[in-house]
């Protein structure tokens, strides 16, 4: 554990001192800020909630979770350390949840200023802290499934970009993926929509917790970084 808490904390002084996690953390305030005023001024009758900000949050991480983990494993193949890495006293499993805690943890932190919403919207009426909660509990879910996936893309070339294109991609199949029921019916669409990290979101921002999205989003989470500790492993054999 310490040794997987190094390479944590090593990887969250990097992004403290790199401006691309800057930049991702002001457009991700900077866009559902501006959901969250749109949403608050463009009704008759505004609610007291947040809920204008958590639906397109989603949308905003899918472009940004990539950018945010692109650079985590692709780097290490670039430089050339990853050699070092693995011939290094360090299990591949510490490498890669190492890695995927630093990156969480840069978006709690990033997602923690978002509270100021929640202060205005207290400010001004009386929110159903019901609907709060599971919104921000599905968000953090939604947001871990999406940082797994970026880091597995990340493991799968030297090549920043290349590793960011990649996670857009299978981020972005896995949110347009509920769409395809418009055209299959039965036991299919059922499957399909169950498979839509999009779908599976709804439920927590109208206030309900079901716990098999919860076991959904901590299920993808598992799995990618299981394929992204596999894919480690396969650097040894090359």
């Amino acid at each position: 554990m310490k040794t997987t808490l190094a390479i944590a904390w090593k990887e969250i002084r990097t992004y403290f001192t790199t401006p691309m996690a800057y930049i991702v953390a002001m457009v991700f305030l900077a866009l559902t800020g501006y959901y969250f005023i749109n949403d608050m001024l463009g009704s008759v009758l505004p609610e007291a909630s947040i809920r204008g900000f958590l639906i397109p949050s989603t949308a905003i991480l899918v472009l940004l979770a990539p950018l945010l983990t692109m650079r985590l494993l692709a780097e290490e193949q670039k430089m050339g350390t990853m050699e070092l890495l693995l011939t290094a006293p360090i299990r591949d499993w510490q490498i890669v949840v190492g890695k995927y805690l630093a990156t969480f943890v840069f978006f709690l932190g990033t997602l923690a200023f978002t509270l100021y919403y929640l202060v205005l919207v207290a400010w001004f009426g009386t929110p159903d802290m019901g609907p709060v909660l599971t919104g921000y509990i599905g968000l953090i879910l939604y947001g871990g499934a999406t940082l797994a996936i970026g880091l597995f893309a990340s493991s799968l070339s030297p090549n920043q970009i290349v590793s960011a294109v990649l996670g857009f991609g299978i981020l972005l199949l896995l949110t347009i993926i509920q769409y395809a029921t418009r055209y299959i019916s039965g036991t299919a669409a059922t499957i399909v929509n169950q498979m839509s990290m999009q779908a599976r979101f709804e439920d927590f921002a109208r206030g309900i917790l079901d716990l098999s999205s919860v076991i959904y989003y901590i299920t993808v989470m598992v799995v990618f970084l299981f394929l992204t500790i596999r894919s480690v492993e396969s650097h040894r054999w090359r």
